[in-house]
Parts: structure tokens; sequence; C-alpha cells
């Protein structure tokens, strides 16, 4: 019985992994790729991962398994942005059926801050007092 979870983890993996090189292919720009790569590799990695967790039946295994889930779900999305952002600061091409570009006009080119929407507290640079 065992043996059918792990073949049912593992498999959902590596399908989820095939998805993610899959959309490496198809889609049309680097951010698109990202999104696609970054979710689903992170998710295939989890799942085999955990298969192999039920394979070996080891505290030691078991401990080392949530770790690297642990730090793969929680440094792929990161690094993925960090990309993503290197990319639109050196204006690589966005699709050309893209509708909204968020950030234009919100990034500051001299030093490379992001300028976010003025919130209610700060519009026109006076701070209103509660």
């Amino acid at each position: 019985m065992i043996e059918v979870l792990i073949m049912i983890l593992t498999g959902i993996g590596a399908i989820a992994i095939l998805l993610a090189s899959i959309g490496i292919l198809r889609m049309p720009d680097l951010y698109l790729r990202l999104s696609v790569t970054t979710k689903a590799a992170t998710l295939g990695v989890g799942f085999i991962l955990v298969g192999a967790a039920f394979w070996f039946q080891n505290v030691g295994v078991t401990s080392r398994v949530l770790a690297i889930i642990l730090f793969t779900t929680l440094t792929a999305p990161v690094s993925a942005q960090l990309i993503a952002r290197a990319a639109y600061l050196i204006k690589t091409k966005m699709w050309e059926h893209t509708v909204i570009d968020e950030l234009d006009g919100m990034y500051d080119n001299a030093t490379q801050t992001l300028h976010g929407i003025d919130t209610p507290d700060e519009v026109d640079g006076s701070v209103i007092e509660e």
C-alpha cells in the first residue's frame, strides 16, 4: 500500500516538473516563464521529496526532506522575484499581449528604488495627523 502512495506522490511531482519544463518552452516572455517554472518546479520537488520520505521511513531522512521543502518553498519565489526585478530594471521586453504594466513609472532609474502609490496619509507630501 505504501508503494502505491509513493508512486502517486512521485508521479505527481514528475508531472509538475514536466509541466514546468514545458512552460519554459511555451511561455512567451521571461516573466511568465519565471512564474510557471517557480510554482510548478517547487511543487514537483516537494512531492518527489515527500515520496522519498515515505520510501526511506527514517527520522533523519524525513527531517532533511522537511528542511529541503521548507527552504525550497522560501527561496524559490524570492529568487524568481529578484530575477524578475533585475530583468525589469534592464528593460527586458515583455510579451506584446501584456495588457498592463503595473510598475510603469514607479521605478526611479537613478537609484533603482520603487515608489509606491500614495496612501491617504501621504497625499501631497504632508502627513495627516490622526
